[in-house]
Formats: structure tokens, C-alpha cells, sequence
């Protein structure tokens, strides 16, 4: 039974990730994770972890070298989704150093453990670096982006994710480690992080439903254009390119776009969102408290890279995954988890 390692357990991408590994292989999961972490996006896992039926925890931090070490040597996993990260933009503008810490020298810290252990005795897993579309920073309104365009950091986040990236490459390139690296577009669905756009947003219609807000929905820059993808299909994209990887078929080190090809208009999402309420007197107002130092406003993506090496592309629709969003937010609040007001 392969083992396969996810860094990031815990939140929307990785705890998606798990279910669809428990449901399409037979695969055994490490999930890492801080002990300090919520448990929200892992609940509905926690018999199996207690039995250990497929998929266990392991307690480390990725800005801890000796814990990273203990996980991989006594683990060895055979995959290695590494998608820990300081995942906001615009909380990095309020802490920029642990968000350096994190993805830069966390990430060094695993690929390091694997290379001492590739040299020590030729350990040679399949690694997964989760970079960001936000490598790209703000594009040329027109321009597709593709793997060659050059990066421009947008915000601390961006440039904390510049460096997973480049780190991705150079161990793939100079010591042979099976790393691919991918730039996920805007992503969303269940599970999504409130402080994204438009989880926040279906967040405040769900509050709004449920009478625990004014009917104002509070929002920061909107004129951004961007494509949006289910994240349940990106998922499906990473394990494809782990499979290619462990077969050969993915050099070293490569990077892959990985976005949806749906566009919208900020404005139009809200649209999109505020249609499937009853609510018809919800109006919208900027918050200056949600603005961003500098936006990444404009981006377009080119995914006939990661269609030329795997047989891949987005199949879930764009207003299914905020209407999934939107039910997500309703049944947390209708459990009793009434979320913050950020």
C-alpha cells in the first residue's frame, strides 16, 4: 500500500484531497499538521483516524526542522502533496516575516529532509509543490498567462510563493528529487476559507439568511477579473501529474498552470451568489478594512501545458461550485459554527 504524505491536512485543498484519495485508491494517508490547527474540514474523518483506517495524523511544523525530520524518517511516504502554507494575501501584508518563514524556509525544510535522505539511502518519493497563480502578480489586461510569464510579486504572499516555486524547480533540477510544481488560478467550493472573496462573501448571505447580519455584504477591491475553478477538479489535476511523475512522464522540477477557464468580474460573482438567495434586499458596500496594498486585478490563464502530459480539464461548473459554497456556509451556521466577522 502506497503512503502518501499531505502537508496542509487540514485545510480546503488538503482534507479534499484526502476524501478523493480514500474514495479513488487504496492508499494509506499521513496527514500533517500543527496540534493547534481546527479540526472544522476533518471532522467527518475522525473515526477512520482514530482506527487508523487509511489514514492517520502526524503532529509536526514545517518552520521545525527536527520535526520534519522525524516525520520522513519514520514514514517514507511515497507521494508527497506538500500544500501547507500562509494561503492569504492579504493577511501577509500584516505578517510578512511568518509568512516568509512558512512557505520559503518551510518548504526548504521538507525538500531538504528529502534530499539528506535521497543521499543517505536513495529515497525517491514523488513530491507535489504547491505554488500559487499569484506568482504572476497583476497581468497585462488581454495577457494569458502561461509557465514562461514572468513573475511579478503582488503582495508578501506572492513573493513568499515565488520562492516555493523556484525551490521546487532547483531540487528537482540539481538533485534529481521528483518534484513538479503547480500554480493554482482562483479556486473555491466547499470548505473554502472565509477570507477569500467570495467565500466571504457567501458567508455574509448565509448570516444574512439567518438574521445574524444587517443585509449589507461588506466587500474590498472589486474590479479584478479572474478565472475561477471547483477545487474538487484541481484536486483531480494533482493526483493525474502524481501519477505521470511517478511514471517518468514529468521531468524533474516542471511547472504546470492549473486554472479554471470560466472568467468573471468580481461583481459578477456576487451576482451569481445573491441569485440564489431568497433575500432580495441585500445591497453591497466597500469596507476599506478588506482592501489590499496592491491586487493582483487581472488574471487569465494558458492550461495547454498540463493538457499536453495529462488527460485533464475542468469539469465541474462554475455557478454548481458557489452554490455548493453557499450551502456550505448555510449548514455550518445552521450547526452552530457561526463563523467571524472578517
Amino acid at each position: 500500500m502506497k503512503k502518501v504524505l499531505i502537508t496542509g491536512f487540514t485545510g480546503q485543498v488538503g482534507s479534499q484531497l484526502a476524501d478523493f484519495l480514500l474514495e479513488n485508491t487504496d492508499c494509506y494517508i499521513i496527514g500533517m499538521m500543527r496540534w493547534q490547527e481546527p479540526m472544522d474540514n476533518i471532522y467527518h474523518l475522525t473515526k477512520r483516524i482514530n482506527n487508523k483506517d487509511r489514514v492517520e495524523i502526524f503532529y509536526a511544523d514545517l518552520t521545525d526542522f527536527s520535526s520534519m525530520q522525524k516525520l520522513f524518517e519514520n514514514k517514507r511516504p511515497d507521494f508527497i502533496f506538500h500544500l501547507a502554507a500562509q494561503s492569504y494575501p492579504k493577511t501577509s501584508f500584516d505578517i510578512p516575516i511568518e509568512t516568509l518563514q512558512t512557505n520559503i524556509i518551510g518548504t526548504a525544510n521538507l525538500l531538504e529532509n528529502i534530499r539528506l535522505l535521497k543521499q543517505k539511502d536513495g529515497y525517491h518519493p514523488v513530491v507535489h509543490i504547491c505554488s500559487s497563480s499569484e506568482v504572476y502578480g497583476r497581468a497585462k489586461v488581454g495577457v494569458r498567462l502561461n509557465e514562461e510569464t514572468k513573475f511579478h510579486g503582488a503582495s508578501p504572499y506572492s513573493i513568499s510563493k515565488i520562492g516555493t516555486d523556484y525551490l521546487g524547480q532547483f531540487y528537482g533540477e540539481a538533485y534529481g528529487i521528483r518534484t513538479f510544481v503547480t500554480r493554482m488560478g482562483t479556486h473555491s467550493g466547499p470548505r473554502r476559507s472565509d477570507v477569500f472573496f467570495e467565500s466571504t462573501v457567501a458567508k455574509q448571505i448565509a448570516l444574512i439568511e439567518a438574521g445574524l447580519q444587517e443585509p449589507v455584504i461588506k466587500v474590498g477591491n472589486l474590479s479584478s477579473t479572474r478565472t475561477y475553478q471547483d477545487c474538487r477538479d484541481a484536486i483531480r489535476a494533482y493526483y493525474l501529474l502524481s501519477q505521470a511523475s511517478l511514471n517518468n512522464k514529468v521531468p524533474c522540477g516542471e511547472t504546470f498552470n492549473i486554472a479554471g477557464e470560466e472568467a468573471f468580474k468580481l461583481p459578477e460573482v456576487i451576482d451569481i451568489l445573491l441569485s440564489f438567495s431568497y433575500r432580495k434586499d441585500i445591497v453591497v458596500k466597500t469596507d476599506s478594512e478588506r482592501l489590499r496594498p496592491i491586487d493582483a486585478d487581472y488574471q487569465m490563464f494558458d492550461n495547454t501545458k498540463i493538457k499536453s502530459f495529462i488527460d485533464w480539464k475542468p469539469e465541474i461548473p462554475a455557478r454548481k461550485m458557489f452554490e455548493d459554497l453557499l450551502n456550505h456556509w448555510r449548514d455550518e451556521i445552521k450547526s452552530g459554527r457561526i463563523p467571524l466577522d472578517r
